[in-house]
């Protein structure tokens, strides 16, 4: 098979499209070949030698990528056979090895995907779309909120969104650039803001006639959360998810004493329940999609264009989800 390898720590260009042996699944495992792979913004510091929140950076050389979608081609000794030949979505954990043609894991952490979502859709409900559920699990929006999302147009953004819009909630898009901002107000937005041009927070309180935010969804931090953060009314929750305007930093989001809260990790986890947390967030983000309340928006790049995705994505010139399709 084809995959993306990496040998050293650092540039996207050390990213490389090569041959490598087929992977063979073992017992309680099933082989997929894959349709779409998820490219997340930790996949661009593991990359560069950065773990971020987790706990050991790879061994080298590696196959990234954590989420893939796609069909269950060969099963390892002990898996059912109705698996084979299913659509399936899924979230390797901790072991890498997405970007690639064919991808191994374990039968437990199989998702099936409905006709009607799609590979890339599904890859980005998997990881993106259970973070989604797992945020708004501390701050519910309702009619009478007001909701602040930062990266609007990003793949969380675009779900934070469209979920505050279903609650009835008054929605504030911010994203940088025209099309951007275009994309935002397309996804429902009340408001869709140019956060790059100045003066944006007073565009935002003249339409909101004096009612302050009632929620910031910060999945970027830097000097476009704290002026979002400044339009929170008494009361106001400041909810932190990433930082990617500073870097993605080891354990060390930017926070605003007095209204910020950290939703990722343990905290998430114990909100969800269960004896499987993370599951529980997964399929609550799939039957969001299959009843097509949320709708992922997708950047797709062909497998062998990896580099090119990490800098884009870097770079902040994709929109919604970056997914790879072999």
């Amino acid at each position: 098979m084809h995959a993306i390898r990496l040998h050293a720590f650092g540039p996207a260009d050390n990213l490389t499209y090569e041959k490598v042996e087929d992977p063979v699944p073992g017992p309680g495992q099933v082989r997929i070949a894959v349709a779409a792979a998820g490219v997340h913004l930790l996949d661009t510091a593991l990359r560069q030698g950065t773990r971020g929140p987790l706990p050991e950076l790879p061994a080298l050389p590696t196959v990234p990528g954590r989420e893939v979608a796609g069909v269950v081609d060969t099963l390892g000794e002990g898996v059912a056979e109705l698996w084979l030949g299913r659509r399936v979505v899924t979230h390797l954990g901790f072991a890498p090895g997405g970007y690639a043609e064919l991808a191994v894991t374990d039968v437990e952490r199989l998702h099936e995907v409905p006709q009607r979502v799609d590979f890339a859709k599904a890859v980005a409900m998997i990881g993106t779309g259970r973070t989604a559920m797992g945020i708004v699990q501390f701050a519910e929006p309702g009619p009478e909120s007001v909701v602040v999302v930062p990266a609007a147009a990003g793949g969380l953004g675009t779900l934070l969104v469209q979920y505050a819009r279903n609650a009835g909630a008054t929605v504030v898009g911010l994203a940088g650039g025209s099309a951007k901002v275009a994309r935002v107000r397309a996804n429902g937005a009340d408001l869709a803001v140019d956060y790059t041009e100045p003066g944006w927070p007073e565009k935002v309180r003249a339409y909101l006639g004096g009612r302050p935010a009632g929620v910031v969804f910060d999945g970027v931090g830097g000097e476009a959360a704290r002026e979002a953060v400044a339009l929170l009314g008494e009361g106001g929750r400041h909810l932190v998810f990433g930082w990617s305007a500073a870097g993605l930093a080891d354990g060390r989001p930017y926070l605003v004493e007095g209204v910020s809260e950290q939703v990722l990790g343990p905290a998430m986890l114990a909100r969800a329940g269960g004896p499987d947390p993370l599951r529980t967030l997964e399929l609550r983000a799939l039957a969001e999609a299959a009843e097509g309340r949320l709708r992922p928006a997708v950047t797709r790049f062909p497998l062998a264009q990896a580099a090119d995705a990490h800098r884009a994505l870097e770079t902040r010139g994709t929109i919604g989800k970056v997914v790879l399709e072999p």
